[in-house]
């Protein structure tokens, strides 16, 4: 085998290594895990320690990053091998050559954080945080009862329940308002978020999910009385 045999043969083996092969009909746990990480992690601390134009300032640098490291990984193929981790354990097939969920995901909560006051934002962070990926999780783990394609019963229970609890808490946390008001929003919310998490679209759910919880309960807490400011 010729020299310049054995090198192509070795590009094409560390090529192939660092192409990534999970579609999203497969659990993917570290895609998940990290999901629900960053975007916990990024909750959590916008309540616990920063401002909101600090949390607006880092999520825009964020946002700014993931684009440069998007635009790298996508137009200098050459380069694949060193997305290995990456692209094996985080990227799905069909992202191997055009933006992953990534930038929505980080623009998604950059636009939350600029659209709505901070109580709101962090159920829209949250929901997007936990509720999404237990949803997929959970269908694609034990979903039997299929309500539509690619939904099932069992995910869309695990997204209500999730974004129920999520509500209670945050509002909880922060006002000392009567629990049955506080439940009848986490309620009716998550409701409405179960049911638009149905409806079959093209736009990355990273981006629907939090403006869409957010939107909904910001309207639904003032008809409800509850403060948001």
């Amino acid at each position: 085998m010729s020299k310049e045999t054995s090198e192509s043969s070795t590009e094409d083996k560390k090529l192939n290594e660092s192409t990534p092969t999970s579609t999203r009909h497969d659990l993917q746990f570290p895609r998940r895990f990290f999901h629900m990480s960053m975007g916990t992690a990024a909750g959590v601390i916008y309540y616990s320690f920063l401002s909101h134009q600090l949390a607006v300032s880092i999520l825009g640098t964020a946002a700014c990053i993931v684009y440069i490291v998007e635009q790298i990984r996508i137009n200098y193929p050459e380069y694949a091998a060193t997305f290995k981790i990456v692209n094996k354990y985080l990227l799905r097939a069909e992202e191997q050559l055009k933006e992953s969920a990534g930038m929505p995901f980080v623009m998604g909560l950059l636009l939350t954080l600029l659209s709505f006051p901070k109580v709101v934002a962090l159920c829209a962070i949250f929901t997007l945080a936990i509720a999404d990926p237990m949803s997929a999780i959970i269908g694609i783990r034990f979903g039997k009862r299929k309500i539509m394609q690619r939904k099932s019963l069992e995910g869309s229970l695990a997204f209500f329940i999730s974004t129920f609890l999520i509500l209670i808490t945050v509002f909880s946390g922060l006002y000392q308002n009567d629990i049955i008001i506080i439940s009848a929003l986490g309620f009716i919310v998550a409701s409405v978020m179960t049911g638009l998490e149905l409806i079959p679209v093209r736009i990355d759910d990273n981006l629907t999910i939090p403006i869409a919880t957010g939107l909904m309960t910001w309207l639904f807490a003032a008809i409800l009385g509850i403060p948001t400011i």
